[in-house]
């Protein structure tokens, strides 16, 4: 039996990633689907808009068999580390192909792409020439690889899917890579065709016209939810409060928290924070996750230490549950299924990230809820 790997935020679930379940289920009959789901807050630094159970619920109704969280340290940072975290997880969990949608849909080219990245020694000095001009990250890596290769790479989950070769090659995961033809624009705010990316579902919360692009358990549980923009009046008091001390936090960068400081007063949004402070270097996607770490208080010193150390369930069927207990034995870093006493410590930010999330969306606080056990 085939172990599947899917690597998702799930931020809402809809008709593309039935798509890609589908597609899944046809290419490999016989397998067992496991997915590595970014929870409460996602790697774009958004708020999740359905609270992590609910996400796993909808994927255990569409033929996942087994759900596991990725952590919020690794889950709300950069393309990279938000890999290293994923690929760990898929490899401890002993998964022989990761299956992920890409604008290109040509595995081989990545796989060649992350061998440059990986092992041309003019390949780091040419991104921190591109970085010393002052563009961003992405920018900086897709114009070295245009350098060497000649090859761009510029779209979102192209670039995704170069971490998680990367992350493989790093690892020494015996993962196969697969890619999917992605089948529209990531960050396209259209409602016009059968599928919408998760970006337009969430601009267009309150349109009646999303019930066409989600499936019905989806829509059902995005009905009773409040907009989630309060939000910013938490990270506002903290920083305000605060003060230097937000220098301490992740990807504050140095002189970033005199910008923030400089704005704070002038602006009543997140949207408006990060346009008054954001410069050439700074992608947006950069900018909100800093948010998110200030307002979750995920520290610098945290951040370095980037050692999985567990693997959180949050719900199988049958068939996944049958497959966890035969390698559990195996498995180095435990595997948590309930909250308890001894796991404290371990899931010491996850449970602050939790209990941070359900006072934002005024939800009741569910980090002690055992694993979604499906038939």
């Amino acid at each position: 039996m085939q172990k599947i790997g899917i690597i998702c935020e799930y931020n809402p679930f809809h008709n593309g990633h039935i798509y890609h379940l589908n597609k899944i289920k046809e290419m490999y009959p016989d397998s067992l689907i496991i997915l590595v789901m970014s929870s409460s807050f996602t790697e774009r630094g958004e708020i999740s808009i359905l609270n992590k159970w609910e996400k796993t619920d909808i994927a255990l109704n569409y033929g996942v068999d087994l759900v596991v969280e990725l952590p919020f340290i690794y889950a709300t940072q950069s393309s990279d580390i938000f890999s290293k975290g994923a690929i760990a997880i898929l490899k401890e969990l002993k998964v022989d192909t990761i299956v992920f949608g890409s604008e290109s849909n040509d595995a081989n080219k990545l796989k060649m792409l992350a061998d440059i990245a990986l092992n041309n020694k003019d390949y780091d000095k040419i991104v921190k020439s591109y970085l010393d001009k002052g563009e961003n990250y992405p920018t900086s890596l897709s114009l070295a690889l245009k350098d060497i290769t000649n090859q761009e790479i510029t779209l979102p989950n192209d670039l995704l899917g170069l971490s998680y070769t990367k992350e493989i090659i790093k690892q020494k995961a015996n993962i196969e890579i697969v890619t999917i033809k992605r089948t529209n624009d990531y960050h396209s705010l259209n409602l016009n065709n059968d599928i919408a990316s998760a970006t337009a579902i969430r601009k267009n919360l309150h349109n009646p016209d999303i019930v066409k692009y989600v499936p019905k358990e989806t829509y059902h549980y995005l009905q009773n939810k409040k907009d989630n923009n309060n939000y910013f009046n938490f990270l506002k008091y903290k920083i305000l409060t605060e003060q230097e001390g937000i220098s301490k936090y992740q990807t504050v960068d140095e002189g970033l928290h005199n910008r923030i400081l400089k704005f704070i007063d002038e602006v009543n949004t997140i949207d408006e924070l990060i346009l008054k402070i954001k410069t050439k270097r700074y992608t947006y996607n950069k900018l909100q996750r800093m948010a998110t770490h200030i307002l979750c208080g995920l520290t610098k010193e945290e951040a370095c230490h980037l050692t999985l150390k567990y693997i959180r369930v949050l719900g199988f069927n049958n068939q996944g549950k049958k497959y966890l207990n035969s390698i559990k034995k195996e498995l180095k870093i435990p595997i948590i299924t309930n909250y308890e006493k001894k796991y404290a410590e371990l899931l010491k930010l996850e449970t602050k990230v939790d209990k941070l999330y359900a006072l934002i969306m005024e939800e009741d606080n569910s980090y002690k809820r055992k694993p979604i056990s499906k038939n």
